[in-house]
């Protein structure tokens, strides 16, 4: 089943979702964070929640249910989907920007940083449940087992050259700033 893959990767993303409520707590408790943390989850919401994970979802799975006769209950699910990974897009944005706030002295940007962490925490366990209970395997019965098969092969496809992809990207935005 294709999307196997999908929900092993919903169990990481929900273990990194445990550490940042931990860290939200002391965030609290200390009036400050740790900034290395804050970086490392915005990397990880960025690079494996949002690019390799979500990029999946839409690039894949998302692509080959748009071209099936979807009921409405199912059309309705995945364009919320589609939605909450804007929102999840947004959010992590936000974070890494009051991050970079707080690093030049604005103290007050904690509280900001604190509130979208917390939105992480607050939507990434219901994003998970309504994927994992509601839409994944329901939506497999539109594809046929060859079609699931192209599908499990595609998102291995898309593993394997993810991380040659994605540095690529960066070394060619670096040399478009860098230009002379």
């Amino acid at each position: 089943m294709p999307v196997g893959p999908l929900m092993v990767e919903h169990r990481l993303i929900e273990r990194m979702i445990a550490l940042i409520r931990k860290e939200i707590q002391k965030m609290r408790m200390h009036d400050t964070f740790d900034p290395e943390f804050v970086r490392a989850v915005v990397d990880f919401i960025i690079t494996y929640a949002d690019h390799l994970h979500h990029g999946k979802e839409e690039g894949i799975l998302f692509r080959d249910l748009s071209r099936k006769p979807l009921s409405a209950e199912h059309r309705r699910i995945m364009d919320e989907l589609i939605r909450e990974h804007v929102f999840a897009r947004e959010n992590t944005g936000k974070i890494l920007d009051l991050r970079e706030k707080y690093l030049k002295d604005d103290k007050d940007s904690l509280i900001a940083i604190i509130e979208h962490m917390e939105n992480l925490v607050q939507f990434y366990p219901r994003h998970i449940e309504k994927e994992d209970k509601h839409f994944f395997l329901p939506v497999m019965e539109y594809f046929s087992t060859e079609e699931q098969s192209a599908m499990l092969n595609e998102f291995y496809e898309f593993d394997r050259t993810f991380i040659h992809r994605r540095y690529r990207e960066i070394v060619s935005t670096m040399e478009e700033i860098n230009k002379d």
